[in-house]
């Protein structure tokens, strides 16, 4: 695809996520004022309810505290009068901040005047009552302060009611804000309809369409590669079909070398039909098992237990072209693995890297604990390294390291990293490697670790 059609799709998809951002985030602040909505609606409601009854059973404690002192005359009773009396005026002071319409404040004052009044018609009847008044007079003084109270708690009642129906007016303003907060979601939908309709539009000519010729294409590689492994499977039946006629020509070549004499003609020439029987007999085995390999039996054993048998099996071998086999000191690490599998895969990583350094020359085996991703899961893995003094791998044999019967070895067949990796993957693992020319490999067993 052309770098332009790379910017348009990019340039559309930043866009259309950006809509998509702007409406969750008109979304999100929608909600919140929903919530908040409510929550001023819960106050408004329980400032209502709670100005009603608050303000009545106050009123109707100073009413009482009231009849008790014209009942008795106690200066104590009308000290709590006053005291009660006061507590109230306060109170009704600090409802002005909750009351926001001028309906509310207009019957805020009224009760505030008629509270006065109603107080100061308590203190004249304490005054005359001080005189010797009739009882009679007393109690049409009473009744009338009881009226007043009346008044007094029907606009204690209307106060509330005002403040009560302030909610139309938090109403109001909240439909406007969501209103507009609705018209606003509604373009961004619209414009995120338009640009995801154009980035399909885009997408299908760019993406699609060259994928579609693709696909055509694999399909008919795929066709091409089903015939190849019928093939595959045809060469394998006769690749093992030849193992039984070599090990008769093996035996036969033996037995003749007895007769010859060991510097006659004859000899020799018998020792070089051994030699290429037996290389004949590695490609037959490599070749089977790279094209039927064997499943693994797994067991729990310890990281460094391969390690250990292959620097014994090698060690001296390598030491003749003075190639110093070392193993490093690690923490045991768990793997459930095939042991001869992998010690096999092993054999063939320091084989590889005794041959590119020929001679004089070091090899190092380790294991490791690491985190990597295996099967697109990040897990904890355990490692187990071959690295190397070599010349390292050149780029252009990077390329093919892995393809099956290419090798730079003149008697390499060009199946043993492929091999090893097929083992590897059995496993539920992989081979990865590390190079650099004139410094040498590494070659990583990436394993999962076991419990």
């Amino acid at each position: 695809m052309i770098l332009t059609a790379k910017f348009r799709l990019a340039a559309l998809g930043v866009a259309a996520g950006l809509m998509g951002v702007l409406i969750a985030l008109a979304t999100i602040l929608s909600q919140k004022q929903s919530g908040e909505l409510r929550a001023q609606l819960k106050t408004v409601d329980a400032e209502s309810t709670g100005i009603s009854e608050h303000f009545k059973d106050a009123l109707r404690e100073v009413n009482n505290i009231r009849l008790h002192y014209t009942m008795n005359h106690d200066a104590a009773v009308w000290q709590q009068f006053l005291d009660t009396s006061h507590e109230l005026d306060t109170w009704l002071n600090q409802q002005q901040p909750k009351l926001n319409t001028s309906r509310e404040q207009d019957l805020l004052r009224q009760v505030k005047t008629a509270y006065g009044d109603y107080l100061a018609q308590a203190r004249q009847m304490q005054l005359r009552e001080q005189t010797n008044r009739a009882p009679a007079d007393a109690l049409a003084d009473f009744s009338n302060y009881r009226a007043q109270s009346q008044h007094l708690f029907d606009l204690g009642q209307s106060l509330a009611r005002a403040h009560y129906e302030s909610r139309d007016e938090v109403l109001a303003r909240a439909n406007a804000t969501l209103g507009e907060l609705r018209q606003s979601v509604l373009a961004l939908v619209v414009l995120l309809f338009v640009f995801g309709a154009a980035l399909a539009f885009l997408a299908y000519r760019d993406l699609i369409v060259p994928l579609r010729v693709k696909l055509v294409e694999i399909q008919s590689l795929a066709e091409r590669h089903e015939k190849l492994a019928s093939l595959g499977l045809l060469a394998a039946g006769v690749a093992h079909e030849i193992r039984n006629p070599l090990t008769a020509i093996k035996a036969a070549v033996f037995i003749q070398q007895k007769k010859f004499a060991s510097d006659s003609p004859e000899a020799a020439d018998a020792a070089l039909v051994q030699r290429e029987i037996l290389r004949l007999e590695r490609i037959v085995t490599e070749f089977l098992q790279f094209a039927r390999p064997a499943e693994p039996e797994l067991a729990a054993i310890s990281s460094d237990q391969p390690l250990r048998e292959v620097q014994s099996l090698l060690g001296p071998a390598l030491a003749r072209n003075n190639i110093r086999l070392s193993l490093e000191d690690s923490a045991p690490f768990t793997v459930r693995v095939d042991g001869e599998q992998m010690k096999q895969v092993l054999i063939n990583l320091v084989q590889n890297a005794a041959d590119s350094i020929g001679h004089d020359g070091a090899i190092t085996l380790r294991a490791r604990a690491d985190r990597k991703p295996l099967a697109q899961i990040e897990t904890d893995v355990v490692i187990l390294e071959v690295a190397d003094t070599g010349p390292g791998i050149t780029p252009e044999v990077e390329k093919r390291l892995f393809d099956p019967f290419f090798t730079t070895k003149p008697d390499g067949t060009g199946l043993g990293l492929s091999i090893a990796a097929c083992i590897v993957e059995k496993h539920g693992g992989a081979l990865q490697y590390q190079t650099q020319v004139n410094r040498g490999t590494t070659f990583g067993i990436i394993l999962p670790r076991a419990a």
